[in-house]
């Protein structure tokens, strides 16, 4: 499996929403702060807001904010709503429609399911909190070790 640049850099979206927690954050604050398209984070915010993970605030103090509490929201989650599934390997055996004829006797599809359910278990047992509470611990030795916040 490879991540596209839409869950890398909407992952990053996300924390960066999470860890500049205040009101509303703007897409151009985070574009600017994570080297991203203003363009392009429009377009996977729109997804994130459509997988109900941030709401928007229109007006003069708008933006955007985290639609749950950072210990609700998985990494799976974020990834879930930007890529659409994360199977590493697309089995036909593990699908009942059209399934795959030698389904009976592969012994092969039981890596592949340990392989994807893996992935899974990984993805959804890392928090958004997990990512902003290592976020805010790195921007704390970078202050002490520069004397400046980034």
């Amino acid at each position: 499996m490879k991540l596209s640049t839409k869950g890398r850099y909407g992952l990053r979206a996300l924390v960066d929403l999470a860890v500049h927690d205040e009101d509303t954050v703007s897409i151009q604050s985070i574009a600017e702060r994570q080297d991203i398209s203003e363009s392009y984070l429009e377009q996977l915010v729109r997804l994130l807001k459509k997988a109900g993970l941030v709401t928007s605030v229109r007006g003069a103090g708008g933006g955007y904010r985290l639609a749950k509490p950072v210990s609700e929201i998985s990494v799976g989650d974020v990834l879930r709503a930007l890529e659409g599934n994360l199977d590493a390997v697309s089995c036909p055996a593990f699908q009942e429609e059209q399934g795959c004829r030698g389904a009976d006797f592969c012994v092969t599809k039981f890596v592949w399911k340990k392989v994807n359910d893996a992935i899974a278990q990984t993805v959804d047992g890392i928090m958004l909190e997990d990512l902003v509470n290592e976020s805010r611990s790195m921007l704390e030795k970078h202050a002490q070790t520069t004397g400046k916040m980034c």
